[in-house]
């Protein structure tokens, strides 16, 4: 299939017209009212170099909150007082994070410096919101994305020290699930979300979700 071109106009083509490794587009701006018309269609921007890239993998990486995973190993950390928690005090901080730490087999970051200013306006208008890990008052680990009614989109996640990422995401899950998220967006597939209970759904089935839970 060909590769769309965005333009000024505000518009996507359909998600299920991306390639098969989940390419959609590329082009256009990374506005508040381009990224939120994305994410209702289940589309998210990636950069590659200079370019915006827009995705729509089919199939889709989701965690369903109730079927959140716990290991054995990791309960202890979450009875423990090591690591505070907080939720949206420290936005710009857990993205600037996220997009200078170093990660094993990735070479830079997609967290451009117009990425990282478009999502703490989207913070800024009640859209993004970040999850928070501090230990002895440092911001060690903490995670961002974008909600919509009833989905969290999550975005990017870091960790100073060990299980900090694990633990800010075991928790605002479970903060999540009480606030009445239903779905989780994880995006494309990694072992680490795997093993805490995310898997694949149809691409069908996710933006079928999307318009049911969204609006």
């Amino acid at each position: 299939m060909p590769l769309f071109v965005l333009d000024t106009e505000l518009a996507f083509p359909p998600a299920h017209l991306a390639e098969p490794d989940g390419l959609l587009a590329m082009g256009g701006d990374l506005s508040p009212d381009r990224l939120l018309l994305a994410y209702h269609n289940g589309i998210f921007p990636w950069y590659e170099g200079e370019h915006i890239l827009w995705w729509a993998p089919d199939p889709r990486f989701v965690l369903f909150p109730e079927e959140l995973k716990i290991s054995k190993s990791i309960k202890p950390l979450l009875n423990k007082t090591e690591f505070d928690f907080t939720v949206n005090k420290a936005f710009a901080s857990v993205i600037h994070q996220c997009k200078k730490i170093t990660r094993p087999g990735q070479d830079g970051t997609w967290i451009t410096n117009e990425v990282e200013k478009a999502y703490i306006k989207m913070h800024e208008l009640g859209y993004a919101h970040s999850a928070e890990v501090w230990k002895d008052n440092e911001l060690v680990g903490g995670l961002y994305g974008i909600k919509l009614g009833k989905v969290f989109f999550g975005e990017s996640m870091f960790s100073k020290v060990s299980h900090a990422s694990r633990y800010a995401f075991i928790t605002y899950v479970q903060q999540l699930k009480k606030e009445g998220i239903q779905l989780i967006d994880c995006q494309v597939y990694t072992e680490y979300l795997e093993s805490m209970g995310a898997r694949m759904i149809p691409g069908k089935i996710f933006t079928g979700l999307l318009k049911q839970l969204t609006n």
